[in-house]
């Protein structure tokens, strides 16, 4: 192996090499990838075990309390654990108490279909580590399936002090079942294709991310969520829709300060839902809106928006996205004027728009926005989400009305557009589009 002069540690053996890196807090340990390959190489090696899949809960136990992060001879930070005969779970234990847990999904043309079951209520106290070793605050389950799930749940109830969970990938799976009398805070599924039913029993639960086709969906609690993701641009998941199915789920998203919806899921299943309502219902908590919509039939129609705003008086930031791809419900049922009275929104700062087709379609849309807000927001657009422009309405006067502006039939105003840079300074991006 070739050397630099005087670079003689690189030379040591690997044993010695990772009880140097293991002597280092982890911040300044991670580090030492830039020296050279050699280090870089020493990150990717992992504890490596073979066993069955009812071991797969042993295993990682074992993993996870044998960490000790201060300790030379317990710093190991991955497991590679191959089980059965294609199965194999990559565990990573991240900064910040988290555990990634990732079953390979190779070898899986045709994923099998299966329900899971997760019970955050450990019973069994002995079962959970000593207080100087680590705890799992945060755990990514990722390609779970058929195979691994029921390993899994028995794992996963031995964490008491579990506060977010993050279910990603998941093939195969069509029903889901989360009940959780502990500390679950925050809870993201993403991208399960097949996930046809969820039901959720989790009182404090605030914070409620999920992409992914939009599954039957039964929250046991009005847990007031805080912040809300439906990223369900795919359309439903399942069949027949009732109205009933969703006035759970409203309720819950009600105290919502920032939210995803699709239009379609407004249409199909907030709109019906509001009929059930005796008082008038607003979201009067949302601060921060990102609504994900579509052109139909080659037009854009922002009834459906303008209608939920109404329903938003507190509201600081709205994010619309045009996704052309995103779903339409066959059938679009006229409920708008179920929305009840409505004060002009008041505390609208900033609008961004995305994706629209033309520079007429953008105006249209600023024009009507005007009829249901009191202030005069900063409204940004563009096309490819890097490139962004002011649209402003200005006074109009003939003599000074420039070339390139853009009129608005019978008004006494025009608009133009005008290049700004500093993007995130003026608007950062909605908390959900990241993710």
């Amino acid at each position: 192996m070739e050397v630099k002069a005087g670079d003689f540690i690189s030379t040591l053996p690997d044993e010695i090499l990772f009880h140097i890196i293991s002597l280092l807090p982890f911040e300044s340990a991670i580090q030492t990838i830039f020296l050279s390959t050699r280090w870089r190489f020493l990150w990717n090696l992992a504890l490596v075990k073979h066993g069955t899949k009812e071991d797969v809960p042993t295993a990682v136990s074992g993993f996870v309390k044998n960490f000790d992060e201060h300790s030379p001879i317990k710093n190991t930070r991955k497991l590679r654990f191959h089980f059965g005969q294609d199965g194999v779970l990559s565990a990573i234990i991240a900064p910040n108490n988290k555990l990634h847990l990732n079953f390979s999904a190779e070898n899986q043309e045709i994923p099998r279909k299966f329900g899971w079951q997760i019970e955050l209520n450990p019973q069994n106290l002995s079962l959970q580590p000593s207080p100087s070793t680590f705890f799992v605050t945060t755990l990514f389950l990722i390609s779970v399936n058929h195979l691994s799930s029921e390993a899994v749940s028995s794992m996963v109830s031995n964490f008491q002090l579990l506060e977010n969970l993050k279910i990603i990938g998941c093939s195969g799976l069509e029903a889901l079942s989360i009940d959780s009398d502990t500390k679950l805070l925050n809870l993201t599924i993403f991208d399960c294709p097949q996930l046809k039913s969820l039901y959720i029993s989790s009182y404090k639960l605030r914070t409620f991310l999920y992409r992914g086709q939009f599954p039957w969906f039964w929250p046991e609690f009005h847990f007031n969520l805080a912040n809300a993701m439906f990223d369900c641009r795919q359309g439903p998941g399942y069949g027949a829709f009732k109205t009933c199915d969703f006035d759970r789920v409203l309720l819950t998203i009600k105290n919502s300060e920032i939210l995803t919806l699709c239009k379609w899921t407004f249409e199909a299943l907030i709109c019906p839902s509001l009929s059930s309502f005796q008082a008038d219902f607003q979201f009067y908590r949302l601060k921060e809106l990102w609504w994900i919509d579509n052109y139909s039939k080659g037009f854009y129609n922002s009834d459906a928006l303008i209608s939920f705003l109404k329903l938003c008086p507190s509201l600081e930031r709205l994010f619309l996205t045009i996704d052309h791809n995103s779903y339409v419900i066959p059938n679009t049922v006229t409920c708008f004027k179920q929305v009840g009275r409505y004060t002009k929104l008041q505390h609208l700062k900033v609008v961004k728009l995305k994706g629209f087709g033309s520079q007429e379609d953008e105006i249209l849309y600023a024009d009507r926005l005007h009829d249901v807000v009191a202030v005069e927001p900063l409204i940004l657009t563009t096309s490819d989400g890097i490139s962004f422009r002011n649209l402003t309405k200005v006074a109009c006067h003939v003599s000074q009305q420039p070339e390139e502006a853009l009129p608005v039939s019978q008004k006494d105003y025009f608009y133009k557009f005008v290049q700004v840079k500093n993007i995130d300074e003026l608007c950062p991006k909605h908390a959900h589009m990241s993710l």
